[in-house]
């Protein structure tokens, strides 16, 4: 097996139970324990630079934000891939005909037009407001990163309708985070890779949702929560004990990471 030289971790259901919302003592010593083997650690998240969880004592040696739109280390930018201004503009439109409130995000602010009780859920998971912002127009002519919003699956054709540059990454029955068409998690986690000068077989990632599933596409050993969807299972490599286990933690040990 070839040695493990980076490990890749979604932040909700998988880092950080979406219950507890705080990380465990021993998830804490696992990512202790990986640095001080050399391993570099990396956050894989839908979430915007604005609201990654502040862990103590932390120093993540990458962040792939956005889905993989915008990755950065403590050096710079890796990669930038925001969606198309057309298709932020339709898409808005698109949502507003659902009567569908909208957060943008740029690299540095998160606005919405609106919120409703599917958006606010989805803001709380993280602990954060939904932030309603009067410069909303305005923030939407910068570069845009991802959108989200409360929706169904049966809203998404009309959703995406005349926007091709965008696509939706779904981890969640209630809401949706719109991404670049290019983008997703597996070319963030490709790009990152690249810059590291790593090779896929060196790689290991963890999630739970499906919008994990490109991620996991995208590693040597991909690495299903026990708590994870079945669509995210049926193409991992391995399932380890759910997050509320602590299993991150026992998968390491198990397998020698740490």
């Amino acid at each position: 097996m070839p040695q493990t030289k980076i490990v890749f971790f979604d932040i909700d259901g998988t880092l950080i139970d979406m219950q507890a919302k705080k990380i465990t003592p021993k998830m804490l010593e696992t990512l202790h324990r990986l640095q001080d083997r050399g391993i570099k650690i990396c956050i894989a998240t839908g979430r915007s630079p604005m609201v990654l969880p502040k862990i103590d004592g932390v120093a993540f040696d990458a962040y792939l934000t956005f889905n993989g739109s915008l990755c950065y280390d403590r050096k710079g930018v890796i990669f930038s891939n925001p969606i198309p201004h057309k298709d932020v503009v339709r898409f808005i439109q698109n949502a507003a005909a659902l009567g569908r409130p909208v957060c943008v995000s740029t690299r540095d602010r998160l606005a919405a037009n609106g919120t409703d009780t599917d958006l606010t859920d989805y803001f709380f998971i993280a602990n954060e407001p939904v932030p309603v912002a009067d410069d909303f127009d305005a923030v939407c002519a910068e570069d845009i990163y991802q959108l989200m919003l409360g929706c169904r699956p049966k809203d998404y054709p009309a959703l995406l309708d005349g926007a091709p540059g965008a696509k939706i990454a779904a981890w969640w029955d209630r809401a949706v985070d719109i991404i670049p068409y290019s983008g997703g998690k597996g070319t963030g986690i490709g790009k990152i890779l690249e810059y590291y000068g790593f090779d896929k077989a060196e790689a290991v990632a963890f999630g739970d949702g499906n919008n994990d599933i490109e991620m996991l596409q995208a590693v040597g050993s991909a690495v299903a929560m026990g708590n994870a969807s079945d669509e995210l299972k049926a193409v991992a490599t391995e399932v380890c004990r759910p997050v509320t286990e602590d299993g991150v933690y026992w998968y390491c040990v198990e397998n020698g990471l740490i």
